[in-house]
Order: structure tokens, then sequence, then C-alpha cells
């Protein structure tokens, strides 16, 4: 039998096609990485003209970057509906960076009607697609119920996934998860695990809760000194609520020595920003003169403010003053 072979010219012209398609998807990359060396040496007109040319013939990571120079008004003007439409379009190529930063315009309600529902559909998308960022927005929206039903066992599963790789905001909500036994069973030695680890990576929630576990002894053993350590930590970043438990553990004398200056000092900070129990308690030490030199107007001063912002103690504290 004789096998029919297909007429060489037809072969030689599919092979000639297979060269161009090659060479155009070659020249398309080569294009690509110059856009983006451009906008990394930020060269914005260049990049916003190679990217644009790039993103009208349909390459996803070009769209992703156009919508990301009209987002920012870089080599074009700043355009938030530009940007969502371009982020669109490679969004529905499955580009998982395009569908968060598509995700993140509805939240914001930028360039696009404010929809947690879009947000939550795109941001879901993302994740399965492997983004992090992805993965820990739509853990956010099924832990708040933002856009979706809240379901805390989808949320735990999604920052879950995030948490094993590290990502510390992840691992505080997580851990915050394990401590209530929402979404996974109770379990305080998971929550301080996960604190822990977050707490190693500079997170100052992580070390303020930390302290408060060895504070209280709640999944570990109580350890006032270790308690102090973290509170510090956390305090000395800035954490308000860091700053009152630190100031409560000086002023007490818990796990360091008492001191009334140093108490003062840190219920001076966490009172600037806004911490309405250490406006009270620095309220009340310049009433009796407790760390700093006593000071009726002062006093008065903190404990209205204390007062306005819904402290009891300090309404009482007043009408003695």
């Amino acid at each position: 039998m004789r096998l029919n072979w297909p007429d060489r010219s037809v072969t030689v012209l599919m092979g000639f096609m297979l060269v161009l398609a090659f060479s155009g998807t070659a020249v398309a990359q080569s294009r690509l990485e110059q856009g983006q060396a451009a906008y990394e040496r930020r060269d914005f007109r260049t990049a916003f003209a190679i990217l644009s040319e790039l993103a009208t013939g349909g390459n996803a990571e070009a769209q992703n970057l156009v919508g990301t120079m009209y987002e920012n008004g870089e080599g074009t003007e700043l355009d938030s509906t530009a940007a969502a439409e371009w982020y669109e379009k490679a969004a529905e190529q499955g580009h998982a960076e395009a569908e968060l930063n598509l995700g993140v315009l509805y939240e914001n309600g930028e360039g696009v009607p404010q929809s947690n529902e879009q947000a939550a559909k795109w941001y879901l998308q993302a994740a399965r697609n492997g983004s992090l960022l992805g993965q820990y927005s739509i853990g956010l929206m099924y832990r708040q119920g933002r856009g979706v039903e809240r379901d805390d066992k989808k949320a735990a599963y999604w920052l879950s996934k995030i948490a094993e790789k590290g990502f510390a905001v992840a691992q505080v909500n997580l851990a915050l998860m394990y401590l209530a036994g929402e979404g996974v069973p109770a379990d305080p030695a998971k929550a301080v695990e996960l604190f822990r680890k977050a707490a190693e990576r500079g997170h100052p929630v992580a070390q303020n809760n930390l302290g408060l576990l060895y504070r209280d002894g709640r999944g570990v053993p109580k350890d006032e000194t270790l308690a102090v350590g973290y509170f510090e930590s956390a305090a000395t970043q800035g954490l308000a609520n860091a700053q009152l438990n630190l100031a409560q553990m000086i002023e007490s004398g818990s796990g360091v020595p008492q001191s009334f200056l140093e108490a003062a000092r840190w219920y001076r900070k966490a009172a600037d920003q806004g911490e309405v129990a250490a406006q009270y308690k620095i309220g009340i030490m310049y009433r009796d003169g407790l760390g700093v030199r006593q000071d009726r107007d002062k006093a008065r001063a903190w404990l209205e403010l204390a007062a306005k912002n819904g402290n009891g103690e300090a309404k009482a504290a007043l009408d003695g003053l």
C-alpha cells in the first residue's frame, strides 16, 4: 500500500509560517523587555510608547503595565477609567496581577463604580492564579463578609495559603482566628506560633499580641518580662496600643522596674495618637504629679479629651478635679 504524503509545497509553507510566528513572538518579547526596562529606569514616556503598542496588540503583560501607568499618571495622563479598561483586558486573559489590580479599583471605586462584589470576584480569580495579595485580599473579604457571604472556613483557607509563605499580616489574621476558634479549631498554641513568626518579621501587631498572651499566660506560660519585651518592640515602632500596654507594665513594675517617669512618657506617646485609655492615664498623672510636674490645667485638658472620647473614668475624675 502506497502512503500519500503531504504536498511538499504545503509543508514548506507551513514551516515558513511557523518561523514567522516564532520570529514575531521573539520580537514582541524583546519589545516587552525594552518597555519594562524603560519603566524600571523611570523613562516613562519611552515605556508607555512601547507598551501601549504591545497592549493594543493583545499582550497581557503590556496591558497590565499600561493600566498601571494610567493609574499612576506615568508617561501619560492620570486616568483611572483607562487603567481599569486595560486591567480588565489583561484580566480577561488570566493575568493574575491585573486581576488583583482590577479588584483594588473596584474596592476603592476608582475608574469604575465601587463594588465589593466585583472586587471579590477579581480577587478570587487572582488568588486562584497564584497572586499572594489576591489570596490575602479574598481571605479578608470572606472574613469580613464584604462582597461575599461571610465564610470563616474559606477565609482561613486563603489566609493559611499565604501565611505559609511568610506573609506576616496574614499570619496575624490567621492567629486571631485560631485564638477565637473562628473557621478553625480554637488553638492558642497555634496562634502563638503564628504570632511569633510574624513578630520575628517585625510586625508590631504580632509583637503586641504576643505581649498580651505572655502577660496573661494564654497559650504560653505567663512571663511578664517577655511581655514587656514584646510590648517595647511594638511600641518603638509607634503602635499606640503597645505603648499603652508598656506604660501600664512600667507603672505597676510588672516585668520591669517601676518608673512613673517612663510610664508617663509612654502614656503621652499613646495619648498623642488617640489611645483613649492613655489620655485618661496621662491626665491622672498630671493631676497627681506622677512622672510629670503636677499641672491641673493639663490634667483637665487630657481628662476632658478622654471623656469626650467616651472614657467613663475620665468623666468621674473631672467631677473631682
